[in-house]
């Protein structure tokens, strides 16, 4: 049968919902009670059958929605995909990495021939049935990196190395936790990651760089991210915060549950064969307060994580407004009972 698409949307009336499988399989980020940042890398290997970790690139019941939205924030804003001249190639080595995950993986949507440097692409969930010749932008309808990542759920930086560092170059970023495309273009690893707080002082980064300088072609790697969303809304950028900011001070004990979303970030890291550039799929999963509590696990470790929370972090991902009344509608389902390790349900 394969996958059962939803139809929903990530704006206005947001119908956004999880079915009781993508709550099964949602990535739950915290392995213990408490959370500070670390260099929480592993290698990016098959996972167990069903779960976010399953396939290279993750396809799953919102992946309809979720292009249609995408095509909407790239009509109001094109900036949002951006590509410097020098990391085409980069574009197409992405396009062979996704057409390959997806062809692979979900065999009864996406199909790939190849004939030479002549492709045939067959996208059914979206109704495209392409032809063209690998190499040529000019049989693409779009750059390869956005023609194919207008297809595919998350966002996507292409990062150059040179000079002992990576440089964000290229992207595609519809999806993001409140950082902007348009201003991190061009930078290098350690400038975009100049504003997360306490990382820096425990040389969090500087590890992480060492290690993705290191990546090695054929050997991904992944981590988890979060912060929370106020409405099941995907595009919280700077752009549009006057959109959704406001959202913050909308919350209340009655409205929380129902209301703020866990925003999960499933990042891998693809070194590129061609370009030798590093891929930085970012792909974005939601979950609000009331799906998330029918894992018993998950209610009690939320509820401790985010009450222990440093101050710091707390202001940084932008919780400060809602902390409180969050812990306080959680601490109904934290019946003190140890948890058992890891994200998983038990």
């Amino acid at each position: 049968m394969g996958i059962q698409f939803r139809q929903e949307t990530f704006r206005d009336d947001f119908t956004f919902r999880n079915s009781e499988t993508a709550i099964r399989r949602f990535p739950f980020p915290f392995d213990k009670d408490n959370y500070m940042y670390a260099v929480n890398i592993e290698p990016h290997t098959a996972g167990p059958k069903g779960s976010v970790f399953e396939h290279p690139i993750d396809v799953d019941e919102h992946y309809v929605s979720e292009m249609a939205d995408r095509a909407l924030v790239l009509k109001e804003d094109p900036l949002r995909c951006q590509s410097l001249p020098h990391m085409t190639l980069a574009g197409w080595d992405l396009l062979e990495l996704l057409m390959e995950s997806m062809s692979t993986s979900y065999p009864e949507h996406f199909t790939l021939e190849r004939d030479g440097n002549q492709w045939h692409w067959i996208n059914r969930p979206l109704g495209i049935d392409d032809r063209f010749t690998f190499g040529d932008v000019a049989t693409l309808p779009y750059g390869p990196m956005e023609y194919i990542t207008r297809q595919a759920q998350g966002d996507f930086c292409l990062l150059d190395q040179r000079d002992g560092n990576l440089w964000m170059d290229a992207g595609i970023v519809t999806t993001q936790a409140d950082w902007s495309l348009d201003f991190d273009i061009g930078m290098n690893f350690m400038e975009w990651h100049g504003p997360v707080p306490l990382a820096h002082q425990l040389g969090v980064f500087e590890r992480a760089l060492k290690f993705m300088l290191n990546l090695r072609q054929g050997s991904p790697t992944r981590r988890l991210n979060w912060t929370m969303t106020v409405n099941p809304r995907l595009d919280t950028s700077p752009e549009n915060y006057h959109k959704w900011g406001k959202d913050r001070t909308t919350l209340t004990l009655d409205n929380i549950g129902n209301k703020l979303h866990l925003r999960v970030e499933l990042q891998s890291f693809f070194r590129l064969p061609r370009s030798n550039a590093i891929v930085f799929p970012i792909r974005c999963y939601l979950i609000k307060l009331e799906e998330l509590v029918t894992v018993p696990k998950w209610g009690r470790r939320l509820h401790r994580v985010l009450q222990t929370l440093p101050p710091e972090l707390v202001d940084y991902k932008g919780l400060t407004r809602f902390r409180d009344t969050a812990v306080e509608w959680l601490s109904k389902y934290d019946d003190g009972a140890e948890t058992s390790p890891g994200g998983w349900p038990d």
